[in-house]
């Protein structure tokens, strides 16, 4: 099948009968409901169930290898090659499988805020809710950008079209295909709305770099000087806790795009995880949550249709999607100017690392390619000890170009910038995990708007002798013997030998990375 072909097949699809284009939100919320696709909650919002798949799936996510890309990607567990041929039939099925529905509906739309560098996106969905997610997640167009609208990428997401593993060369029922040359993402037997996001991700993190633009997994806020800061940090880390500060202006909370001019959202929404989520802890969230917004895979109570954060009976994963513009405090539209302060979020679980140290260079680009945390075993049986888990550039899963090209655009953006950069430890101090304790949240808080405030920049500080850093002696706020670690310990041999412990870790972990500049590595990791 050529392009042409393809191109032929994609309009017939747009233009049959029963297409649904660009639904208001009052319409797509009837068209869920009258589908049976989910329920009415009590603050309006609606919400749908997404069967057995309630997270991403990683191990079916395929990259098309074709001549024009396959020198350039990074293949791998992430990034796994699958044929054109084989892209080829599927999208022939899914297309005719869509075909036959007495209804599909279309979103139009952009990824990236900033005009001079958004991607014209549209996605066809089978499910109605699926196009709300879609429509309250991306970037919605006026009137007037809808008119001359032409997508440059189109996501197709058939969830109950399901692979044949053994006719249709996929390792199971799901597949998440991404064609670069077609332009075109394959989604099938998955209803996890969460891949429509992430996989325009994947692509951004393709196009940005080419255009000299740094594409970044973190939340990014401003202050009230016009200071911007961005948050990197795995789950669990406190990143959007963090970042939702009454006191600064939220630019976004998850992914965004570094030009020659700032810094800007590549979203239009959020997707926040609801699990616990109270208005006492999260307001902003809570109260977010209202018309037009999507909960997935919440417990709702069947006669009063309140939902219970607390119920983890589906999954730990529930999630809730909304505009940015159902909160307060928002930039809009979401751009801003060059960061001055980048965060650096990991939640020890060895209570090993300072709970803040300043940066160089080097060490930002080697803990940004480490992008470590711990994963806490909570929920499996049998496993008493915390995992060291290293998620690349905090955000591995969605980086099609070997790793080191985002590291050494962090570096350069970092030089030309003068930003500060800062390591933070939300974890345990006074001994690991199940013998410490977590670090106080007002402890964290007040670190924070101190490196903010850049009352930091200057400060006296102290090397730590195994990992090399740089840990301020005061942050106002703070208990001094709180900032070293070691002294927080009652058994200092027990520190060392658990601090040597992780530091081995990291540097297995690095020897992963090559071609890299051996400075990063000297300079930038740990040191015994």
């Amino acid at each position: 099948m050529n392009s042409i072909d393809v191109s032929n097949k994609l309009s017939m699809l747009l233009q049959r009968d029963g297409a649904f284009h660009n639904l208001s939100v009052p319409r797509l919320v009837e068209k869920v409901l009258e589908r049976k696709e989910g329920i009415l909650t009590s603050s309006g919002a609606v919400c749908a169930t997404t069967g057995k798949y309630t997270g991403r799936s990683p191990k079916d996510k395929y990259i098309v290898e074709e001549a024009s890309t396959k020198h350039k990607i990074d293949w791998g567990p992430v990034n796994q090659p699958i044929s054109e041929e084989v892209f080829e039939k599927l999208y022939n099925k899914v297309i005719d499988y869509l075909m036959k529905k007495e209804e599909i509906f279309i979103f139009k739309g952009f990824a990236g805020a900033d005009p001079a560098y958004r991607l014209p996106i549209q996605v066809i969905n089978e499910f109605a809710w699926h196009n709300l997610f879609a429509h309250q997640l991306f970037i919605r167009p006026t009137e007037e950008e809808l008119k001359t609208h032409e997508a440059q990428f189109t996501v197709i997401s058939a969830p109950t079209f399901k692979a044949d593993p053994a006719v249709d060369g996929t390792r199971s029922e799901t597949f998440i295909i991404i064609s670069f040359e077609r332009r075109t993402i394959l989604i099938g037997g998955t209803e996890y709305a969460g891949e429509m996001k992430k996989s325009i991700f994947s692509v951004m993190n393709y196009l940005l770099p080419e255009q000299g633009i740094l594409p970044m997994h973190c939340s990014a806020n401003v202050g009230q000087e016009g200071d911007v800061a961005l948050f990197f940090g795995l789950s669990g880390t406190g990143k959007t806790t963090l970042s939702a500060d009454p006191n600064r202006r939220l630019i976004g909370d998850d992914e965004h795009g570094w030009s020659n001019t700032g810094v800007f959202n590549i979203e239009g929404g959020c997707y926040a995880k609801c699990i616990n989520l109270s208005r006492e802890k999260e307001p902003q969230i809570f109260d977010a949550i209202r018309f037009g917004s999507v909960l997935e895979n919440v417990v709702v109570d069947p006669e009063t249709r309140i939902p219970n954060y607390d119920d983890a009976t589906l999954t730990e994963n529930t999630r809730a999607a909304y505009p940015i513009q159902a909160m307060d405090n928002i930039v809009d539209p979401s751009i801003a100017g060059h960061p001055h302060t980048i965060i650096f979020l990991t939640a020890d679980a060895f209570g090993v690392l300072p709970p803040i140290s300043k940066l160089t260079k080097e060490q930002a680009m080697y803990h940004f390619l480490s992008g470590y945390t711990s994963k806490l075993a909570g929920t499996e049986r049998g496993v008493t000890s915390p995992e060291a888990t290293f998620s690349t550039c905090f955000g591995s899963p969605f980086l099609p170009l070997p790793a080191t090209r985002y590291a050494e655009m962090l570096g350069q953006k970092i030089d030309e910038h003068n930003v500060q950069v800062f390591l933070v430890n939300t974890g345990w101090t006074g001994g690991g995990y199940g013998v410490g304790e977590r670090m106080k949240l007002s402890y964290t808080r007040a670190m924070v708007q101190a490196a903010l405030e850049g009352e930091l920049n200057n400060v006296e500080t102290v090397k730590d002798p195994i990992f090399g850093l740089e840990i301020p002696l005061h942050v106002p706020g703070v208990p001094d013997e709180v900032l070293q670690p070691k002294n927080t310990w009652k058994d200092p041999v027990a520190y060392e030998a658990k601090a040597k412990e992780l530091a081995a870790k990291f540097r297995e972990n690095f020897k992963k990375f090559k071609n890299i500049d051996p400075n990063i590595e000297a300079l930038g990791g740990p040191i015994a």
